[in-house]
């Protein structure tokens, strides 16, 4: 089995971890979380990890509001060398024009649902089927098909607050789960969705493109056909 380390949570949290440390701790730090974390913890054999590099293409597409605009904290001052410690000493790749995300879940559904297990905190990741590890929770679950295609829906209602996607406002996590209670297929989820945005399927589908991961190369989503 093969880790799939989002990397970008990894070395944000080893940073604010040890700010005040020196540069050799950091990195030793980094070193003994990655080993636990692959081989320990997540019980996988190898591991591949990704980082998000410079350009992205939501912000093309974000219209409402200005994509992860809401993001103005200062860096930990070892998140630099943390990352080139990940590029040099894991071959951990950053990727270019997208995020570590959507390298993940293409990495994922480019293999057997059974071989990767994602090493992550971010909810976003639920959105792509197979195993998975929080390593905050210390939880190993699994995510089917059809409940990674759920959360995303959910999540087009609800928004993330976190990467600034509105969604519909006055919708949390329980008026989504009761609209979407009664949908067995993504026809009936999408039909759901586009009803409680009035029809408006541009502002469904710029929310949704800016939540979906992608499965191959440079996708976009497109709404289901009904």
């Amino acid at each position: 089995m093969i880790a799939l380390v989002d990397a970008d949570v990894v070395a944000y949290r080893i940073a604010f971890g040890c700010n005040d440390d020196p540069d050799k701790v950091a990195i030793a730090k980094a070193a003994e979380f990655l080993e636990d974390l692959v081989f320990t913890f997540a019980n996988a054999d190898d591991c591949e990890g990704y980082l998000t590099g410079k350009d992205n293409f939501r912000h093309q597409i974000a219209k409402t509001v200005q994509y992860k605009a809401n993001r103005v904290a200062e860096k930990p001052r070892h998140l630099g060398i943390i990352r080139e410690y990940m590029i040099s000493a894991w071959a951990f790749s950053v990727q270019e024009k997208q995020e570590a995300d959507d390298a993940i879940s293409i990495r994922a559904y480019a293999m057997g649902e059974e071989d990767y297990i994602i090493c992550s905190i971010d909810k976003d990741l639920n959105n792509v089927r197979g195993w998975h590890y929080d390593f905050n929770k210390n939880e190993r679950y699994f995510v089917k098909e059809e409940e990674a295609i759920k959360n995303f829906y959910r999540q087009v209602l609800t928004g993330d607050r976190v990467d600034n996607v509105p969604g519909l406002a006055g919708i949390g996590p329980k008026k989504a789960e009761k609209i979407l209670q009664d949908c067995s297929t993504e026809e009936e989820l999408y039909k759901a969705v586009l009803e409680a945005y009035k029809g408006n399927v541009e502002l469904l589908t710029e929310q949704a493109q800016l939540l979906w991961l992608r499965r191959k190369e440079d996708e976009l989503w497109q709404p289901p056909r009904i």
